[in-house]
Formats: C-alpha cells, sequence, structure tokens
C-alpha cells in the first residue's frame, strides 16, 4: 500500500497490519480487466501471540454497501484489554465494491466475493484446518454460506447472521416492501444525508427511541447512531455507484441450495467437526426471519438437530451486531469455545 495508507477508524496501537491484498496477482489474473482489483484489510490483536498460534481468528464479513468500519463494536470490544487481544484476532476487509478495497468490473456474485475471502486468508497464510471463526452478516453471511463450501476444512465455527440461503430466481431475493423502498432512497441520498434515513430500516422505533445505556450524555439509541454512522461515512471513501449496483446484484443472484446447505451442515457443523450458529431478529425489514429458518433446515436435513444452534431474538432488527453488541459478541466467544468442544 506504500507509505499513503487510507484513514482507520481503529487504533493503531491494536494494528497488527493493515494492507491491500493484491487479490488479482495471487490469481494470475493480471490480462483480466474484469477481475483486477484488491481487498483491503486490516488485523488487529496482540501480534506476538499471534506469531505463536495462541489465538482463535475471527474473520468478519459485512453486509451490502457497507465497509469493514462497520464492524466498530466488535473491533472495539475483542481489543479492549490485554487479556481478549492475546486470546482473539481480528480480521476485518472491506469486500470488493465498497471501502478501500478495488472494484472489479463485474457483475459480483457471493462466490466471486468468497473467492476473494479465500484469496486474502491465503495471503495470511491462514490455512491450518479447524483454525477460522467466521462471523457473516448479511451479505456477508451469504458470501460466509460460499466460503464454507470453499473451505469447510479450514472453519471451526461458523456464525450465519440475518442472512438467506437465497432462491434460484432474482425476483424471489428482494427485500420486503419497506426494506426495498429504504434501499431505493438511500442509493439516491448523498452519504452525508442518509444515517437518519437508515435507522428506521436497521433499527426497531422502540429501541431508537430508548436511552443508551452506554452513553455518558444520556442521549437516545437513534441519536448515538446517527453520529456513529456519520462518523464512520466522514472516515471512509465514497463508494462508486458501478460497487453499490453490483454488490446489490450479487446479493439478488445468490443461491445455496438444500445440499449445499446439508454439506456445510455435515463439513461443518457436525459434533467431531465445529459449531454452526444462525441468528437472526423478529423486526427485520431486510431479510425476513424465514430465510434463517431454511437455513437451519437446510443444514439439519440429515436428520441431526445438533448441527446447527437457531436462536431469534426479540425486538431485534437487521443491525442486530450494533443494536444487540454485547450480546453478539457473547455468541461469537461461545461459538468459538463450541467450534473446540465439538471436537473435544
Amino acid at each position: 500500500m506504500g507509505d499513503q495508507k487510507p484513514p482507520t477508524i481503529f487504533s493503531e496501537a491494536t494494528c497488527i497490519r493493515r494492507d491491500l491484498c493484491p487479490v488479482t496477482k495471487i490469481r494470475h489474473q493480471e490480462s483480466n480487466p474484469i477481475e483486477s482489483h484488491s481487498i483491503y484489510f486490516e488485523v488487529h490483536g496482540d501480534g506476538d501471540a499471534l506469531a505463536r498460534g495462541e489465538t482463535h481468528k475471527l474473520v468478519f464479513i459485512m453486509g451490502l454497501n457497507s465497509s469493514s468500519f462497520a464492524w466498530k463494536p466488535q473491533v472495539e470490544y475483542f481489543t479492549s484489554t490485554p487479556e481478549l487481544r492475546a486470546k482473539y484476532t481480528v480480521l476485518i476487509f472491506d469486500n470488493r465494491g465498497v471501502g478501500n478495497s478495488g472494484y472489479p468490473m463485474g457483475p459480483y456474485t457471493t462466490s466471486g466475493m468468497a473467492a476473494d475471502v479465500v484469496a486474502l486468508l491465503d495471503y495470511l497464510d491462514w490455512k491450518k484446518e479447524r483454525d477460522l471463526n467466521i462471523i457473516g452478516v448479511s451479505l456477508g453471511g451469504m458470501i460466509s454460506l460460499e466460503l464454507a463450501t470453499l473451505i469447510p476444512e479450514r472453519i471451526s465455527s461458523l456464525l450465519l447472521t440475518v442472512t438467506t440461503p437465497g432462491n434460484r430466481h432474482w425476483w424471489q431475493n428482494m427485500a420486503p416492501w419497506v426494506g426495498m423502498k429504504t434501499l431505493a432512497r438511500l442509493t439516491f441520498t448523498t452519504p452525508e444525508k442518509r444515517p437518519p434515513i437508515a435507522m428506521d430500516m436497521l433499527f426497531p422505533q422502540a429501541w431508537l427511541n430508548e436511552r443508551d445505556p452506554d452513553d455518558p450524555k444520556g442521549r437516545t439509541n437513534r441519536e448515538v447512531q446517527i453520529e456513529d454512522l456519520l462518523f464512520r461515512i466522514s472516515n471512509t471513501r465514497p463508494q462508486q455507484l458501478m460497487g453499490h449496483i453490483s454488490q446489490m446484484i450479487a446479493a439478488l443472484s445468490h443461491y445455496v441450495d438444500d445440499s449445499r446447505l446439508a454439506a456445510i451442515g455435515k463439513n461443518i457443523g457436525a459434533k467431531e467437526k465445529g459449531w454452526i450458529g444462525v441468528v437472526c431478529g423478529d423486526e427485520d425489514h431486510l431479510v425476513l426471519k424465514s430465510n434463517s429458518l431454511r437455513i437451519v433446515a437446510g443444514l439439519r436435513s440429515s436428520g441431526d438437530n445438533d448441527i446447527a444452534e437457531y436462536e431469534e431474538w426479540p425486538v431485534t432488527a437487521h443491525g442486530i451486531h450494533v443494536q444487540r453488541r454485547k450480546r453478539f459478541c457473547a455468541l461469537i466467544e461461545r461459538g468459538v469455545a463450541e467450534g473446540l468442544a465439538r471436537r473435544g
């Protein structure tokens, strides 16, 4: 990346490495302009503990048209103490078409975006068996399902959050009307005016109107989240329209059928392999909870209900990892522990 690194919202004190992964070179696709891109990433934690192989690797995969900075609550938690930094290593990155990553010509697919993740993991030499803990939200969960098809043997735990297995036809993958209407408004709204619009799409009204118990100023969750989103927007490279549309195409064309879900369940969720969790909210206006239930049914199609855990959180919407940040981080930690324990 050279001397001119893009700005980050995260502490340099916890940063082990941040750079661009040359996906095109790794795949030997230098002559293919359609696939010409790099992936921006950051690794946080305790570098010495990572070098000794003592940490659990957490791989966070973000959703539609959001940069890796949207993992702010999780990065801050897992790097908040020396003990946590010595226990966990955090990998965040910008998917193709957003943030500091490149913009290949497209169209994008979730399988192609999962292949980007494999290239990044290989670049970091994170290749050991049952060494990765994958956390995917929304489109990131769709990418995680494709990743679980590509490298199941590397995955110890898989947390699929407010996501979907998709459908055969793109029109079946469209969000509910309320979500689609808001997404359309956001597409043609300048970045600095988006936060108030996004709030009602991401969080329940009742929660937005409550006081944030962690805010020293006593503000409402709405006020805190609008300020936080404005902060992230001001520190993120503006997304090009091509990336915005291309990521939406990836979501609309996504489909992992029951046979592939069953294979993921067998290869990752079986007792001697690892742990799979599926979590959603009951007030999601972008990805209905019925999609999470379809994932669970496919993963458990062998008849073994222990292959996947399912949790539905009340008064919780699509921005689950922000709204329920403490509970979400606790679930990640439990998934890591369960993945190890199930291999006994």
